[in-house]
């Protein structure tokens, strides 16, 4: 599929690193580096702005290195990016470490991944149709 983007950032556009990647890694835009101390969050720019066609959505989600490493997640995970916003995307990040962690411009600090998606229509009844799980959850199908 194609996609309009605009890349005002210093560094190149996102592109998957595989042929069978699903994210592309997005980079922090950033004037200087910036420490995040145990449990901080901060809004991170990209200097990336998109525009999707309808029905489909971004979803702006952690990489898996550093949250492994060095416990820095992306704090809304999944973030969404709707096919109708057409603002820089930015990535909250949150430290969840007890080490101060500092990012630099240019850094890998998310990945996007791009999807299809469906919008629901209520239909608004008086019950259910039953299933073997029923109200089953948080749990309840074992460890």
């Amino acid at each position: 599929m194609k996609v309009n983007i605009i890349n005002k950032s210093k560094h190149q556009t996102p592109n998957y690193e595989t042929s069978a990647s699903a994210g592309m890694d997005l980079r922090a835009n950033i004037d200087e580096a910036i420490t995040l101390k145990p449990l901080e969050r901060a809004i991170f720019k990209t200097g990336l702005f998109i525009a999707l066609p309808v029905g489909f959505e971004a979803q702006v989600r952690p990489r898996s290195g550093l949250a492994a490493k060095f416990g820095i997640s992306v704090l809304n995970s999944p973030g969404t990016v709707d096919a109708d916003y057409r603002g820089e995307i930015g990535v909250i990040l949150v430290n969840l470490s007890n080490d101060d962690f500092t990012i630099n411009d240019g850094d890998r600090i998310a990945q996007m991944i791009i999807s299809k998606h469906e919008q629901a229509e209520w239909i608004e009844v008086e019950e259910l149709t039953d299933t073997s799980r029923g109200a089953g959850g948080f749990g309840s199908t074992g460890i």
